[in-house]
C-alpha cells in the first residue's frame, strides 16, 4: 500500500482526489452496509422475522453510544485537517489524545447507564410483546463491545484525516467480516439464536478496535501522541464539542425517530410491521452507501483546503461532490424502484416447518414492504445536495449551520410528518413522510449552501 502525505489533499486535482478519497470509504461503507444487509439476512433465515424486529429496537440505542465516539472523531478530525493544512501539527497531536481520552470517558459512562436501565429502555424504542425478550438478550451482550465500536468509528475519521483512506476501509471492512464469519459459527453451527447474533457482532468490534490500534502504533501513522496529549484541553474540548455535536445530534433525532417509527408501526400493524420498517431500515443503510462514501471523502478534501485558504479548491471540492454523489443516487433509486419485492423477500426464511404466526407475519412483511420502499426512496436522487452541503459547513468548523441543516430533515421536518400523516393516511403516512422531508430539507441547504460560496469562498 502506497504511503500517502496529508500535504497530497492540498495539492492533487479535485476529481481525481476525491474518487482516492471517496472508492475507498465508499467500499467500506459497502462492506459495512453488507454486513448489516447479510447479517439481517442470516438473523431473519435462521432466527425469524421476529428477530429482525429485536435487531432494530435495539440499535437506536447501541448505535446512539457509539456516534458518541464518531461524533467525537469527526469534530477532532475536523480540527486535525485543518491543523495539518495549517502545518499546525502538535495541535493535531494534542486533539488526537483528547479524542481518545473522551471517547474512553463518555461511552463508559453511557454504557453503564444503558445497563442498568435496560428494561425501561427496550419497551421505549419499540420493544413490546414478543419482541422484549430477544431485543433484551442482543441489547446486553452488544452493549459491551459498545467503547470498542466507539473508539473504532473515532479512529477511524482521524485516519480519514491524516489522508490515508486505504486504511480506514480496511477498519471497515474487518469487523463486517468478521460478524458474518461468527455469525455462521454462532448462529449456524453452535444454535446460539440471539445470542450468537449479539456476541458475532462484539467480536467485529473487537476486530476492528485490534487493527486501528495498530495502525496507531505503527509507522503509518503521522500522528504519534505521548502522555501529555491525553490531557483534557478546555480549549480543544470545546471546538471537538461545537463540531461533533453536530454529529451526536443527527444521531439522537435519529434514535428518537427509531422511537417513534418503531411504536407507531407497531400501533399500526404490531410485530409484522415493526418488521416491516426493519428491512427498509436495512435498505437505508445499505443502498446508500456510495453516497455515504463521497461525503466521508469531501470531508478531509474540503476541510485540508480550507484551513490552507485554497478556496477555489474549496469549491471544487463542493461542486464535484455533488454531482459525483447524485449520479450514484440516481442509480441506487433506479434499482430500487425495479426490485422492491426480491430485496424484501431475501429477508425472510422459507425453511420447513415454520409456525403458524411466522408464516403470517412473513406474508404480511412480503405484502407491504414493496410498497413503502418505493415510497421511502422516491426522493433518493436529490438528496446528495443536502448531504454534502451540511457536511461541508462541519467540514470547515462552522458549528452551528452544519447542525442546523444536518438536523433540517430529520429534526425539522421528518419527526413532525410522521406525528401527523399517520393521523390521516395510516401507514402510507408513515412512508409518504420519508420523501417529503428529503426534498423540503434539499431545499433549505441547497439555498444556504448557495448563500454561503457566494459569501464566504469567492
Amino acid at each position: 500500500m502506497a504511503k500517502v502525505t496529508a500535504d497530497e489533499l492540498g495539492k492533487e486535482p479535485i476529481g481525481k482526489l476525491l474518487i482516492k478519497q471517496a472508492v475507498p470509504a465508499s467500499i467500506g461503507i459497502l462492506v459495512m452496509s453488507l454486513n448489516v444487509l447479510v447479517d439481517s439476512i442470516f438473523v431473519g433465515n435462521w432466527i425469524g422475522s421476529i428477530a429482525i424486529a429485536a435487531i432494530n429496537v435495539v440499535l437506536p440505542v447501541s448505535f446512539f453510544i457509539a456516534a458518541l465516539g464518531m461524533a467525537i472523531g469527526i469534530g477532532g478530525s475536523s480540527i486535525i485537517s485543518r491543523a495539518l493544512g495549517a502545518n499546525n501539527h502538535e495541535k493535531a497531536l494534542k486533539t488526537f489524545g483528547n479524542q481518545i481520552t473522551l471517547t474512553l470517558l463518555v461511552t463508559v459512562t453511557m454504557v453503564a447507564l444503558g445497563l442498568f436501565y435496560v428494561d425501561n429502555l427496550i419497551p421505549a424504542f419499540g420493544g413490546k410483546g414478543s419482541i422484549f425478550e430477544p431485543a433484551k438478550i442482543y441489547y446486553t451482550i452488544i452493549l459491551y463491545g459498545v467503547p470498542f465500536l466507539a473508539l473504532c468509528m473515532m479512529g477511524n475519521t482521524v485516519i480519514r484525516a491524516e489522508g490515508k483512506p486505504k486504511f480506514a476501509m480496511i477498519a471497515m471492512i474487518i469487523p463486517s467480516v468478521g460478524n458474518l464469519l461468527m455469525d455462521y459459527v454462532f448462529i449456524y453451527i453452535f444454535d446460539w439464536g440471539m445470542e450468537g447474533a449479539a456476541w458475532a457482532t462484539t467480536v467485529g468490534y473487537l476486530l476492528c478496535f485490534g487493527y486501528i490500534l495498530y495502525f496507531f502504533l505503527s509507522k503509518n501513522s503521522e500522528l504519534k501522541i505521548s502522555l501529555p496529549h491525553f490531557g483534557l484541553d478546555p480549549a480543544i474540548l470545546r471546538e471537538i464539542s461545537s463540531l461533533g455535536f453536530v454529529t451526536l445530534a443527527r444521531q439522537a433525532v435519529t434514535s428518537i425517530t427509531y422511537l417513534l417509527m418503531n411504536n407507531i408501526l407497531f400501533s399500526l400493524g404490531g410485530e409484522a410491521m415493526v418488521a416491516v420498517y426493519a428491512i427498509i431500515g436495512r435498505m437505508l443503510m445499505f443502498a446508500l452507501f456510495p453516497v455515504f462514501g463521497v461525503t466521508q471523502g469531501f470531508l478531509p478534501i474540503a476541510g485540508y483546503n480550507y484551513g490552507a485558504s485554497y478556496f477555489d479548491r474549496v469549491k471544487e471540492s463542493i461542486y464535484t461532490a455533488i454531482k459525483y454523489a447524485a449520479l450514484v443516487a440516481t442509480l441506487v433509486f433506479v434499482v430500487l424502484m425495479l426490485f422492491p419485492g426480491e430485496l424484501a423477500s431475501l429477508f425472510l426464511s422459507n425453511r420447513p416447518g415454520l409456525s403458524a404466526e411466522e408464516l403470517a407475519t412473513n406474508q404480511f412483511v412480503l405484502e407491504h414492504t414493496p410498497f413503502a420502499m418505493r415510497l421511502v426512496f422516491a426522493a433518493t436522487p436529490i438528496i446528495a445536495l443536502q448531504l454534502i452541503g451540511a457536511a461541508y459547513f462541519q467540514a470547515v468548523g462552522k458549528a452551528i449551520p452544519a447542525l442546523l441543516l444536518t438536523l433540517t430533515r430529520q429534526g425539522f421536518f421528518f419527526i413532525p410528518l410522521i406525528l401527523l400523516l399517520p393521523e390521516f393516511f395510516e401507514e402510507t403516512g408513515v412512508w409518504i413522510s420519508f420523501p417529503i422531508a428529503d426534498a423540503l430539507a434539499t431545499v433549505v441547504t441547497g439555498i444556504y449552501l448557495a448563500k454561503e460560496i457566494k459569501k464566504d469562498l469567492s
